[in-house]
This record gives structure tokens, sequence and C-alpha cells, in this order.
């Protein structure tokens, strides 16, 4: 069993971004919210060191985040990054305060003396840039504990405890904003954790293989595929594992890609192996979703038929007990409360948040540790056509939404021609591999426009693009005006129903990569 570092989650915005720092050096981390650390996670030794993440609250709230003592006596090195450095000043009897002199972005601090931690990196007596974003600031630190470097209103920049290996940093190393942050965390896994860096795709993929066959043991697996990266990859890793006990579905929902069923049924019948089933459910879906339009609506009856297929279909297959599915890492994120009691929930995905709480079947999950791009590494170590992994990635609840408002079939059809010129004109231009993610939106208004000597009065379509390594964050990707003139003027002429074209500019944050 590999080791491991375990992030303790305090409701920071870039948690996650300290998982991917510690996973590209090749050592394997879990996120865990504050209140879900128990003895049972250290009992196998795996974790050889602890971070604790930044957070929003202030430690001198009552009900501000903590960790049980427990976590102290552990004999395993800590990390405390932001409201993490001031959580283990508190507990040491150090006193922290609200400060006046808030510090937030680009910084400076100064190192004051030399630290393990610092090794290498930071010189004494020199300032370097970092990302700050705190209002509160230690006053006092704890008994054995030092300060090694300050800002210009934080004298507790960053802390130590040597015989404890305790550290703290007021700053953010995760983020790009620190330039040389990355280091401070190798420093920490490598040299003070002493970790070994042994998280690849090969040591995941034998480890997950033979967890499924420990866990399905001599019962048949459905597997929920969508043609998509997280879906082949999850069929391809259950192939390898339970052989033909194996049953792959595709649902035909209606609000797929145009001429999509077709394209996956034939590419994947073409390269695996894989016993699929195509159920033809579009008229159950449009019926169910009639009238909806709220987006959350949407992906939980979306999620909910989606069950229905997967639990009719599964009374066809002898000895059925899971329903595996290519959930993944950020899908989780997004779709369930991140810390403690917190109900802050950005979407629902239809295989997390849209799932029904009663289900026939247990649940298979293999790729939810993982990050996109990880998944795309886990399906080159299977062997697994770029044809497939270069997929861009397509939600579960399909088109339905990209049709913003209600949806019906005629929608549907405008949205699926709409999108097939705009993903056609990328491939024809070479540029569908720079890209992360590309598609069409349908909005639920109509433009005045004139096409000959006619007036029409028809819907808007939004074209979206973006770049991106992980899908948590995403910057727009810059087509040059040729091309956006070309693709607004190929869709308003060949798509009946739309005379407006519009292109979207927005990052991830603010704006999601999806619209609903």
């Amino acid at each position: 069993m590999r080791n491991s570092i375990l992030i303790v989650d305090f409701g920071s915005q870039v948690t996650k971004l300290i998982a991917r720092r510690i996973r590209e050096l090749g050592i394997y981390c879990q996120i865990k919210s504050f209140d879900k650390i128990t003895k049972v996670l250290f009992k196998n030794n795996y974790i050889k060191g602890i971070i604790f993440s930044g957070g929003p609250s202030s430690v001198e709230n009552k009900d501000s985040p903590n960790v049980n003592k427990f976590i102290y006596e552990l004999q395993i090195p800590i990390l405390g990054i932001c409201y993490g450095l001031q959580l283990l000043c508190k507990n040491f009897g150090g006193k922290v305060k609200s400060s006046e002199e808030r510090e937030f972005g680009k910084n400076f601090i100064k190192i004051k003396k030399k630290s393990v931690l610092f090794e290498g990196i930071y010189d004494v007596n020199k300032k370097y840039q970092v990302w700050m974003s705190h209002g509160d600031v230690v006053t006092e630190i704890p008994n054995e504990f030092e300060s090694v470097a300050s800002s210009e209103y934080c004298d507790t920049a960053a802390i130590q405890n040597l015989p404890k290996k305790f550290f703290g940093v007021q700053f953010h190393p995760e983020v790009v904003h620190t330039p040389k942050g990355g280091k401070i965390l190798k420093n920490f896994v490598l040299n003070i954790c002493q970790c070994s860096q042994d998280w690849n795709m090969k040591s995941f993929k034998d480890e997950i293989i033979k967890e499924i066959k420990n866990n399905v043991e001599d019962n048949s697996v459905i597997c929920g595929l969508s043609g998509g990266v997280d879906s082949t990859v999850t069929a391809v890793l259950l192939n390898q594992a339970i052989g033909d006990r194996l049953k792959c579905i595709f649902v035909n929902t209606g609000l797929m890609r145009k001429n999509e069923v077709l394209e996956i049924k034939n590419l994947f019948t073409k390269h695996f192996n894989i016993s699929l089933t195509v159920v033809n459910d579009q008229k159950i879906f449009f019926e169910k979703l009639k009238g909806v339009s709220n987006p959350e609506k949407k992906r939980k009856i979306i999620g909910r038929l989606f069950i229905s297929s997967f639990e009719r279909f599964a009374k066809k297959v002898k000895n059925v007990r899971f329903l595996a599915q290519g959930t993944l890492y950020p899908d989780i994120i997004e779709s369930l409360s991140a810390v403690g009691n917190s109900k802050v929930v950005i979407k629902s995905h239809h295989n997390v948040g849209g799932l029904p709480e009663k289900m026939k079947l247990e649940l298979i999950e293999p790729l939810k540790d993982l990050f996109k791009d990880e998944v795309r590494k886990l399906g080159s170590e299977l062997k697994i056509p770029k044809e497939f992994l270069n997929r861009h990635p397509f939600p579960g609840p399909g088109l339905a939404i990209r049709v913003l408002g209600q949806i019906n079939k005629q929608n549907i059809s405008i949205l699926q021609k709409a999108d097939d010129i705009f993903i056609n004109k990328i491939k024809k231009e070479g540029l569908y591999d720079k890209i992360w993610q590309a598609f069409c939106v349908l909005l639920p208004v109509k433009t005045v426009g004139v096409m000959g000597d006619n007036r029409t009065y028809e819907k808007i379509c939004v074209l979206r693009a973006v770049t991106s390594t992980d899908g948590m964050t995403a910057e727009t990707y810059k087509f040059n005006d040729k091309f956006l003139k070309e693709c607004s003027n190929d869709i308003v002429n060949k798509v009946s129903g739309i005379n407006r074209v519009c292109y979207d500019y927005t990052s991830k944050p603010p704006g999601t990569i999806e619209y609903e």
C-alpha cells in the first residue's frame, strides 16, 4: 500500500490545489473534512504527513472548525496553511486576533532564520513574493514554537516547532502566485514526512483492480456507459478486473449530441470485447422533463431516470449487485458540501448529487479519487485508444443543461445541429486537442433579426470553449475573429431557429464551465 498525505479541509477555495501539487510530486493524498477525521484513518500507518488547509472562518469564533486533539499525539508531521497555522497556534496556547492591517493577494515575506521547510528555497534576511488571504493574525506564538518569517503586518508569516515537526505558513504555497510554493510543499512531504514518490497510474491501476475483485467477488456489475472518457476508463478497468461479469448499458436519453449514440456504439464495439446494450429511453426522459426549467430539478430527474433504466436492465442480468459509474473527484467536490455541516453545493451531478437515496444496486466508483487528467493517464495505462481519451468532457445530463429553461425535442434538435457545426469546425481547424471543452448553449430568449427581406424572431446560441487541466479552474479559449465569424455565419445560415450567435469569455471562477 502506498504512503500518503492527509489534507484536512477547513473550507478553503483552494484546498484542491494542495492535492494537485502533492500528486504532481508522485505522492498520493486525500482530502477529508475536519469533522471526518477519526482514528480509523490512521490505523494502517500509511499517512506520513498532515496538512491543515486554509478556511474562511476565524479561529476565535466559538463554532469555528477544529480537529480532535488526538491528531497532535500521532507523531506525524503537520503543516498548517493560513487558517491551519492559526489553528495550530490556538490549540497549543497561542493567541490570535482580528487585525486592522489585513493582507490579501500579492505580498512579500522576509526570512528571519533557517528552517527545514524552506531549505534550498529561501535565504535568511531576503524577501520573497507570496500570496496571502487573511484578516486574523497570530499575536502570541505558543511555547516551543518560533517565528521564522514575517511580512509587513504579520510577524508570524511562518512558524515551526522542530521537536514535534509542526510547521505553519500564513501564506498559500499551493497557488501559482507564490512562485516557490510548490518547492515548500515538496520539502514538507519529501524531506520532513519522508514520503516515497510511489503514486503513479500503474500502481493505482494494480491497486484498484485488486480492490474491485475483492469487493465484487462472484457478483456481476452494471456500468452506466456514456462513451466519454470517465465511463470508458471505468468500463475497461472493470473488464480487466472481472471480465464478462461486467455488463455495460448505454441509455439513449435523446439528450446526446448529433449522431452520438451510433458513434459511441461503433467505437466501443470496434475496440473492446465488452458486453454493451443500448436502451432507447428517449420517450420517458422527455415526458418526465416536460415543463421543468430549474437546473437542479433537471439533474435530479435525469439521475433518477438513469437509475430506473439501470435497475430495469439489472433484472435481466444474473447475480447483479453493483452499479459502476465514472464519478471523478471534482464531481464529488462540486456536488457535496465540502466542510462540516455546510449546505453549499455548486451543482448536482446525476451520478453524485442526483442519485435517489434508496437504490437496489450498490455503487462502485473506481475513479472517485482522480482528477480528469489523471483519468486520461490511467486510460493510457489501460491501452485505451486516444480517440476515446481525447474526447471533451460531456455532462451526464447531456444537452438538458445546455438548453436553458424548458426542454423539448425541437430545442434539442436545434442545439444538436448548432453544436455539430461548432465542434466539426474546431476539429477541421486542428484545435480540438488544444481545448478542454467546447459546446453550444441555447438560451431561452428570442431576438429580432432579419434574413433576406423577412423579420425573424429566433433564439440566441452561445459558443463556449475553455482550456483547463483538471476542470477545477478554466480559461476561455481565444479563437481568432475569422473563426468566430465563420461559425456564427454557418450556424445562423444552416440552423433554423437561431438568428444570433455569441461567444462566452467568462473564466471559471467566477463562472462554471457548464451553464446549468
